[in-house]
C-alpha cells in the first residue's frame, strides 16, 4: 500500500517452469494525482527476456510521468539488438478519476467495477522492438472499489474467475489466484492487482 493510500497494489509473478530469472517485469509509481503500473513481457523466456524487459521498466522509472510516444520511443532504442517485448501500462488519474491503458502487444487488462461487472480489453498483436509501433490505448473513468488487473500470457482466462474478485483487498485477490492456479507454468506470469479506494 503506498503512502498515499487510494490505490491498493499487489503483484503476483512466477517463472517458466525450468528456468531461475523471470522475463516479465513490473514496476508501478504513485504521487498525489497519479498512478502508473507496467508490466513488460520479454519475448520468450529467461536471462535475455528479462535483459529485454527491465530495459522497458527502466526507461519508464526514470520519468514515470513521460507521455506514452516518449516512453516508446525510447525504449525502442533501448531494445536495439535486444530481444522485443509485450508492454501494457496503465495510468489512473486520480484527480479526474480517468484511466488510460496503453498496450502493444497482448498484456492483458481486465476491468471489474463495483458492482461486479466485468470488462476485457482485446489485446492487439505485435511487439516493441527497435522499429516504431503506435500502442493501442483504451480509456475510461473508474469509481471508488475498481479494480483493474494486468496480466501476462503466462495467466490463462479461465484463472481469473469472479470468486478472485470477491476478495477485499488486491493482495487478498493476489493471494486466492495463487492458491487456486496450477503450479507449474508453461510461461512467465505476472498478475497485477489494482484496486482504487
Amino acid at each position: 500500500m503506498s503512502m498515499y493510500n487510494r490505490v491498493d497494489v499487489s503483484v503476483y509473478q512466477k517463472v517458466k517452469q525450468g528456468n531461475v530469472v523471470c522475463g516479465d517485469s513490473y514496476y508501478y509509481y504513485q504521487d498525489e494525482n497519479h498512478f502508473l503500473c507496467v508490466v513488460v513481457d520479454g519475448l520468450g523466456s529467461g536471462f535475455f527476456a528479462h535483459e529485454s524487459s527491465q530495459a522497458v521498466v527502466d526507461v519508464i522509472k526514470s520519468d514515470p510521468l513521460r507521455p506514452t510516444t516518449e516512453i516508446i520511443e525510447l525504449s525502442n532504442r533501448r531494445l536495439t539488438g535486444k530481444r522485443g517485448v509485450v508492454l501494457g501500462m496503465l495510468r489512473l488519474d486520480l484527480k479526474t478519476l480517468q484511466f488510460t491503458y496503453s498496450s502493444i502487444g497482448n498484456i492483458g487488462l481486465m476491468t471489474i467495477t463495483s458492482e461486479g461487472i466485468k470488462k476485457r480489453n482485446i489485446p492487439m498483436s505485435g511487439y516493441l522492438g527497435g522499429y516504431p509501433r503506435q500502442a493501442k490505448v483504451v480509456s475510461g473513468v473508474f469509481t471508488s472499489n475498481t479494480i483493474f488487473v494486468m496480466f501476462s500470457d503466462g495467466v490463462q482466462s479461465n484463472e481469473l474467475t469472479h470468486h478472485l474478485f470477491r476478495e477485499s483487498s488486491a493482495e487478498a485477490v493476489t493471494d486466492a489466484f495463487r492458491f487456486h492456479m496450477d503450479q507449474s507454468r508453461d510461461d512467465d506470469t505476472t498478475l497485477a492487482v489494482i484496486k482504487y479506494n
